[in-house]
């Protein structure tokens, strides 16, 4: 399985941001600009914090099967494989939604003055801020759940480096 690069979470967050700051001020234009919903930033934040705890659960019980505790309950690798899948997965769609949200909140901070829009880019902000911690606990998790490195010395059957 392949790491998931940070320039591509950047790619896609900028390019979101962009296209999301273009249609905002389009979509003003011709009528009202849709309010950002009140949940998008506690689902966000929600997602994170499974990660996270999905995260340090993984990292326990792998140091305890690592120091070979006699009562270390073993990790399956199907589910380490799962949790990595749903990590990636989970910090693609933030840096997707993120992206749109920045530009949403590049957008409101125009129009501050009103109230209502204050809220709006107040719950546009904070949805930036859990979506990039999304980012993060699923490249933490992503990171506890790395196989150490093959030694090419510890296995005879394996070819040398070139």
């Amino acid at each position: 399985m392949k790491e998931l690069r940070i320039r591509l979470l950047v790619g896609v967050f900028v390019m979101a941001g962009v296209l999301s700051w273009a249609a905002a001020r389009l979509w003003n234009a011709v009528g009202s600009l849709p309010s950002v919903p009140l949940a998008a930033p506690i689902v966000l934040a929600l997602i994170a914090v499974v990660l996270f705890s999905t995260a340090l659960s993984l990292r326990a019980r792998l140091k305890a099967q690592r120091e070979r505790r006699p009562d270390a309950k073993g990790v399956d690798p199907m589910m380490a494989a799962r949790a990595v899948v749903f990590g990636q997965a989970s910090a693609l769609v933030a840096a997707l939604v993120s992206g749109m949200y920045a530009g949403a909140t590049v957008f409101l901070l125009e129009l501050l003055d009103l109230p209502a829009r204050r809220d709006q880019a107040f719950y546009a902000g904070f949805s930036v801020v859990s979506g990039i911690a999304v980012i993060a606990a699923a490249l933490f998790l992503e990171r506890v759940c790395r196989l150490p490195e093959d030694d090419d010395k510890d296995h005879p059957g394996a070819e040398p480096a070139a």
